[in-house]
């Protein structure tokens, strides 16, 4: 038999190859002899960096830069052996580097972003995979820019303040000191959002509240990011505050787009392209994926199913594992997974279930009594 196994992390618990790894165990357990081949599975959020890091033999290094308030702090990303930079920039401007106090998107910045991608420019790296979930921002990805060169300047010619309040005396922007080696980077962007820029599905709208913002903070800074637009037309004709995905992460995404000429994808189809997972699948027998939780958002298009999606196009069976189920997984069945399994095997509580040991040992169990019955009825496996 030959399993291919790609689950997503267990968050909070256990890592994506972690949570591989003890799938293969249970697998081992019911047919010694199987070929289990483990790929990091990630959607471009939380866990992408260690994913690919940890999958693909790359290594980790450690900056120091700014976060969402402008405080100094210590930054992890990843750089594979293809020289390609992975980067969060949940890492430097994330929503968990905040107390509850201290949320508040019209003044939090994307500075620390961009001086994780200058960093790895000078370390030589002109390929980008950028995860941007978890934001704590709503400044347009300015800050960012800003950290690369870019002059966002305010009537008197001075650089504009940080956050969505900044873009308030935003007067000009030019790009006469960008990062040279910065035309000759190229930028991937794991985004499953599909929000514009501005208006009722806009990232101040949307996502603002979720960050700190009221009501009128909402409208004050969808007014900002739109004059932010219409300045950003004269550097790039093409700027849209409609396009999809424009509105990820506080607006980070149209940054991205219409400075760095990034694209941006789905979040699980770019990791499963650059670890080689669709042709792993191809030639499997069986697909064993899962993350922490299975439920309705899964279904929306998360990296299990998106894996399931894959597998179900060349018809190849796939199971799932998880920590948790809740309402909507029954969809899940509709969309590729041909059955899924909780791995909790007692009453718990919250933290013993999220035991870093507790979840690999569940889930090693689970497999072994799931490819046992398997083995039981089939008998040609």
């Amino acid at each position: 038999m030959r399993a291919v196994i790609a689950i997503d992390s267990f968050k909070g618990s256990i890592t994506s190859v972690e949570a591989g790894m003890a799938a293969a165990e249970g697998l081992r357990r019911v047919f010694p002899d199987a070929e289990a081949v483990i790929k990091p599975v990630a959607d471009g959020g939380e866990g992408t960096v260690k994913a690919l890091v940890s999958g693909l033999n790359g290594r980790f290094r450690t900056v120091e830069v700014t976060d969402p308030l402008g405080r100094r702090i210590s930054a992890s990303y990843g750089i594979l052996p293809s020289n390609t930079a992975v980067i969060e920039m949940a890492a430097a401007s994330g929503l968990p580097l905040l107390s509850e106090e201290e949320r508040d998107p019209m003044y939090t910045t994307t500075f620390g972003t961009g001086e994780l991608i200058l960093d790895a420019i000078r370390q030589g790296c002109r390929s980008f995979i950028i995860g941007i979930g978890g934001s704590a921002t709503n400044d347009g990805g300015s800050g960012c820019l800003q950290a690369l060169g870019f002059d966002l300047l305010d009537k008197k010619g001075y650089q504009i303040g940080f956050g969505a309040e900044g873009l308030s005396q935003l007067e000009s922007i030019n790009a006469d000191n960008v990062v040279p080696e910065l035309r000759k980077c190229s930028f991937r962007v794991a985004c499953d959002v599909t929000n514009p820029l501005c208006g009722d599905n806009g990232c101040s709208a949307v996502f603002a509240p979720q960050k700190g913002a009221d009501i009128k903070d909402v409208r004050i800074m969808d007014g900002y990011l739109r004059r932010y637009a219409d300045l950003t037309r004269q550097y790039a004709p093409a700027a849209s505050i409609d396009a999809p995905g424009t509105g990820a992460a506080g607006g980070l995404g149209f940054a991205l787009m219409y400075y760095l000429n990034a694209v941006l994808v789905s979040g699980a189809d770019l990791i499963m392209s650059e670890t080689g997972l669709k042709a792993e699948i191809e030639t499997a027998d069986i697909v064993i994926t899962g993350e922490g939780c299975l439920d309705n958002q899964t279904a929306m298009g998360k990296a299990p199913i998106c894996i399931a999606r894959t597998a179900r196009r060349y018809g190849k069976p796939v199971i799932a594992f998880c920590g948790a189920v809740r309402r909507g997984a029954e969809l899940l069945n509709k969309s590729g997974i041909d059955a899924y399994f909780p791995v909790l095997r007692q009453v718990t509580t919250l933290e013993q279930a999220m035991d870093r040991t507790n979840a690999c040992n569940n889930l090693a169990d689970t497999v072994e009594q799931v490819f046992r019955t398997i083995k039981l009825f089939s008998g040609i496996i």
